[in-house]
């Protein structure tokens, strides 16, 4: 089993822990009940709590433009969470965006393969695994993988949840950054917060703010001998000039692809460390998720990028534990939990698609 030792060395000082839904993190979406859905007054109150929870700036004329949509998104909602499904649903920034809007908008359309693409992956290795079944997920895989029933890198190797903003589709970098941080701080025991920014600046093989792939962002972090920390580069949200920061940076080998449509290959590497992966998050149900293990429709194509920190099993099922970048506001805490068992090889939301690692020797 190859990366077994690596594996069995980074568990040793991995926080490995049983993830259950009582010990989540709260959600952030804004509560509300039937009575709240009673009347136009009511339901016109409650808009108006959204649009301060979020600091929406709405004029009354787009408010009255946008409040049948916040509407019929409140009663769907609520309808969702009264059902027995194993993830619930929740009032957020998105809720008074149409499918069109959100699919537009940065947070919809933020991964893109490059123009030029790096010469056949120099920094590249495809991390090699036994051939097992895509679907083969419960403890009996574990068990014989050698890997743990559950693993949690926040708290000693995952920084805080951050937020793309809805001005810049950079979910690219956040992905990859929030892999490489991951793994500086199982090389070093020190975890440092990195730049995003100096990736939507500086990597002119990807597009800024208007999308980019994650394998060439790595690629930059190398050919780029490292990227600097958050704090002297900072997130601005919008592509600027690229700038020379004397900071000590952090730096990466290189990359490896994990084997796709693999379940137990992306356990094997999210044991080791967090992953980069290529997911779908359009969909209206995804873009709603408050809590619990999501197992529904994400979406038609690979157009968003997070990162897998964990996996475990709960109430709803084993599932992979995903950091976003839409800030805390969203989900449990801004992180995701997707179901590990899925209907086809791509995983729920593709997730088994692209999957990839940082090297740190």
């Amino acid at each position: 089993m190859v990366r077994a030792a690596e594996v069995a060395t980074t568990m040793a000082a991995a926080l490995v822990v049983v993830i259950a839904l009582s010990t989540t993190p709260a959600a952030s979406a804004i509560d509300y009940t039937e009575h709240d859905l009673a009347s136009e007054e009511s339901l016109w109150a409650l808009y108006e709590r959204w649009c301060a929870h979020y600091n929406m700036a709405r004029d009354l004329g787009e408010k009255t433009r946008r409040f049948n949509l916040f509407k019929e998104n409140a009663h769907r909602i609520y309808e969702h969470n009264q059902g027995n499904a194993t993830y619930t649903l929740g009032l957020n920034r998105f809720s008074d965006m149409t499918d069109e809007e959100f699919s537009r908008s940065p947070y919809g359309r933020c991964l893109f393969a490059p123009v030029q693409r790096i010469s056949d992956g120099e920094n590249e290795e495809l991390q090699q695994h036994e051939d097992v079944s895509f679907n083969l997920t419960h403890g009996g895989a574990t068990a014989a993988l050698g890997l743990p029933p559950s693993v949690d890198w926040r708290g000693r190797s995952v920084t805080r949840v951050k937020d793309q903003g809805l001005t810049c589709g950079s979910c690219w970098a956040f992905a990859a950054i929030a892999a490489v941080e991951g793994i500086n701080a199982i090389r070093t025991w020190s975890l440092v917060t990195l730049s995003e920014q100096q990736l939507v600046d500086c990597d002119n093989v990807d597009h800024g703010c208007a999308g980019g792939w994650i394998p060439s962002a790595l690629d930059f972090i190398v050919r780029n001998r490292g990227i600097v920390p958050e704090g002297t580069y900072p997130y601005i949200g919008t592509q600027g000039r690229c700038r020379h920061v004397m900071a000590p940076p952090v730096t990466i080998d290189g990359y490896r692809r994990v084997l796709p449509f693999d379940v137990n290959a992306l356990m094997s590497a999210v044991a080791a460390q967090p992953v980069a992966v290529a997911m779908e998050s359009s969909a209206w149900a995804f873009r709603h998720y408050q809590g619990g293990v999501f197992n529904g429709n994400c979406g038609g194509r690979l157009g968003h990028a997070a990162a897998v920190v964990g996996y475990g099993d709960g109430a709803g099922g084993p599932f992979w534990i995903v950091k976003n970048s839409w800030g805390p506001k969203w989900g449990e805490g801004g992180y995701v939990r997707i179901s590990r068992n899925a209907p086809n090889r791509l995983g729920i939301c593709g997730i088994l698609t692209q999957p990839l690692y940082p090297v740190k020797r």
